[in-house]
């Protein structure tokens, strides 16, 4: 969502000289830190300025690129390795090999935005399908006596369980689908803990890491340490666990996290990606990557996003700009709507910026027809 001038040149070459397409995807409940400080930070201008202490910290190391991007920690070869793969310290980095610079939360502390939960219940895990494929995700959660404020190592983590092709809800590309499934919690716990959660594809050698901060004391899903230290409670209802929803997602799923209704749908084999390359005073220049997580060639793609306040597209190459709504909706040009599977296109533009909010305020969606 927002993007500082000091940051804009390491964020330019984000993906765009990859050949590949990349799926995406953490925790979002429990809420993987990378997502609550997300959901912490968000403001309704557009740009990204966190109350949590950690967030806030993780921003003033790495900048709010990763935050915006807070679905994408990621390996593109871990296979499924873990344990001496990964180095002890980064696992909440996808041992630090992402596109963008997760590293920051990897921090021992003990402030993180926390989830409390109930030891021996059983909760509904819900897991970002920011683009949707096969394979497992598999489950842990570190010992008792583990200190948040000690980094996370392997040895600290105990494997509680896996899910292989989970039930979906709600749109892959949106804010608010997930895949999801029954875990029971260990009995006999107290205190602080770490829910992680690798999810490896079985199409593909990339892997997903999440790391959520919980706290087993009796809670029932209810979030702390965000917007200023509120609480935020957890619904009231679920919908039965062992049965996936017939149309509607989840009550579970915040309603802030719906992306705004004059969007258009997403599928799951059309992905974007935005980033800005330059900025000056009163205004940057922004690159949006188009890619095709599909097993078919696309004819014509279509990218949507709601600018951030006070920016005007002022010129726009490698696409057709329409307006609609507050919306800045991008369709390929003549020579462009065809993209390979697992390739990608990409079309850039320069826009006025009176506030300073270069990234868009909300999620950049993209569909295929």
């Amino acid at each position: 969502m927002a993007v500082l001038a000091t940051l804009v040149s390491a964020l330019g070459i984000v993906l765009l000289t990859q050949g590949s397409a990349q799926a995406h995807g953490v925790a979002i409940s429990p809420g993987s830190r990378t997502y609550l400080c997300y959901q912490d930070a968000k403001t309704a201008s557009g740009a990204l300025v966190p109350t949590n202490p950690a967030c806030a910290a993780a921003v003033a190391q790495s900048g709010t690129t990763p935050l915006y991007n807070w679905f994408a920690v990621l390996d593109s070869n871990a296979g499924g390795r873990n344990v001496g793969y990964v180095p002890d310290g980064t696992i909440c980095s996808a041992g630090n090999k992402s596109p963008y610079d997760f590293s920051a939360y990897n921090a021992a502390r003990d402030d993180w935005p926390r989830t409390h939960l109930t030891s021996g219940s059983s909760i509904q895990l819900q897991y970002s399908n920011w683009a949707a494929h096969p394979g497992t995700f598999h489950v842990y959660v570190t010992k008792q006596g583990w200190s948040p404020t000690t980094p996370l190592a392997w040895a600290d983590l105990v494997d509680i369980g896996s899910s292989t092709n989970p039930p979906a809800v709600g749109s892959p590309g949106a804010d608010g689908g997930h895949y999801y499934w029954d875990q029971a919690l260990p009995s006999g716990r107290t205190g602080n803990a770490l829910l992680f959660i690798q999810w490896v594809r079985s199409d593909s050698n990339e892997n997903f890491f999440s790391c959520s901060d919980i706290a087993f004391d009796g809670g029932h899903g209810e979030v702390t340490g965000i917007h200023n230290g509120s609480t935020s409670q957890p619904p009231t209802s679920q919908p039965p666990t062992s049965q996936p929803p017939t149309s509607q997602p989840p009550t579970s799923q915040p309603p802030t996290s719906q992306p705004p209704t004059s969007m258009p749908p997403v599928d799951g084999a059309c992905m974007a990606m935005y980033s800005v390359t330059n900025s000056w005073s009163g205004g940057f220049q922004g690159s949006v990557e188009v890619m095709n997580h599909g097993t078919s060639p696309s004819s014509h793609w279509t990218v949507t996003w709601k600018p951030g306040d006070g920016t005007q597209i002022s010129s726009l190459w490698n696409g057709v700009l329409t307006s609609s709504g507050g919306n800045a909706s991008v369709a390929n040009a003549a020579y462009n709507g065809t993209i390979a599977p697992d390739g990608n296109t990409t079309f850039g533009f320069t826009a006025n910026s009176s506030s300073g909010v270069n990234l868009p305020n909300g999620s950049i969606t993209c569909t295929f027809s």
